[in-house]
């Protein structure tokens, strides 16, 4: 998934992870500006998965 892909339907996929994963908060899905790796890491250290484990579940939603 690119840059475009993922900023294009991060509000979608934001909604789904939050319905999938009830623990996740705004503050953990909040993309700033050049800031989704860091994003990615909340998520990823929140959720216990590896960085492709987190992709792939993104990718699925």
């Amino acid at each position: 998934m690119n840059t475009t892909e993922f900023n294009g339907n991060w509000e979608k996929q934001k909604a789904k992870l939050k319905q999938r994963f009830a623990m996740l908060t705004d503050n953990d899905l909040l993309l700033l500006e050049g800031k989704k790796e860091e994003m990615l890491g909340r998520i990823q250290i929140k959720l216990g998965k590896t960085k492709g484990e987190l992709q792939r579940i993104i990718s699925e939603l």
